[in-house]
């Protein structure tokens, strides 16, 4: 099977062409019609986590899919395989929820042999989240938490997450469905940090930035910084719980259950 995958160069996507044997990255600058011609199927796993000048959440999210959507229908492509995010729904708060739901919409109305992914928070080696977490513990003699870090959060493993696109891509029983990729426990922020703390024989007591200082903080990085440590969106989002049920994607698609403390050793 000969496969187009976009976002192949961002961290996901790197993990995916490794367990792929026939994959394709859609470069920057290509037409899509003419990138994903002779392909039989197209991943779509581009995407941002902040907005920054003209890339929006609205135009890397939705009008990107609709883009990609209409060029695998062009060049034949009847298989598609679209990256979401956990806490996608039709009531969402956040711009970046909203954004991923809009282009879920446009998937489901797409006439393709669609398949929708979930994903948690991803850590694995090269990620831009626990990594800076624990890089931040390293530094400081305390824990800075957004919040009061009760909010649920259910990370998975970077390897996992490829491995439901790969399985996916020859299970048609997974079209017209849409998977939760979330670890098979959930826990709080706050023990987020009590486990990389002592993950790596730290103690670090926690300092809870309330959320209303956090949101004048964020509004005023977003003016001046290009890559905030966190933004209004993110606000929103750490606020509520994030989880799902990994058990249809282990079921069906042979993700591996495996704990948190277990993977991130791993």
């Amino acid at each position: 099977m000969k496969v187009a995958v976009t976002g192949a160069a961002g961290f996901v996507g790197r993990e995916l062409m490794k367990q792929l044997r026939e994959a394709r990255s859609v470069g920057r600058g290509e037409r899509l019609t003419e990138a994903f011609a002779g392909a039989d199927a197209v991943v779509h796993l581009a995407g941002i986590i902040h907005e920054c000048g003209a890339n929006t959440f609205q135009r890397a999210h939705v009008e990107m899919t609709r883009a990609v959507i209409e060029a695998a229908k062009a060049a034949g492509v009847r298989r598609y395989l679209h990256m979401s995010a956990l806490g996608t729904w039709s009531g969402a708060r956040s711009r970046y929820h909203q954004t991923k739901w809009a282009a879920e919409e446009l998937v489901r109305q797409s006439g393709l042999a669609w398949t929708i992914f979930r994903p948690s928070i991803i850590y694995g080696p090269e990620d831009k989240s626990v990594n800076v977490l624990v890089k931040t513990l390293r530094r400081l003699p305390f824990a800075v938490v957004l919040g009061d870090g009760t909010g649920k959060i259910q990370p998975v493993s970077v390897s996992n997450v490829a491995r439901a696109f790969a399985s996916a891509l020859t299970n048609d029983a997974t079209i017209g469905k849409a998977y939760d990729l979330c670890g098979p426990a959930a826990f709080t922020w706050n023990e987020l940090y009590d486990k990389l703390s002592a993950m790596h024989g730290l103690r670090r007591p926690k300092l809870h930035l309330p959320l209303g200082v956090a949101r004048l903080l964020a509004a005023v990085m977003e003016q001046v910084l290009t890559q905030p440590p966190f933004n209004r969106d993110q606000l929103l989002m750490v606020s509520e719980d994030n989880v799902g049920d990994p058990l249809p994607a282990e079921w069906e698609l042979g993700v591996v259950r495996e704990s948190f403390e277990a993977g991130v050793s791993r």
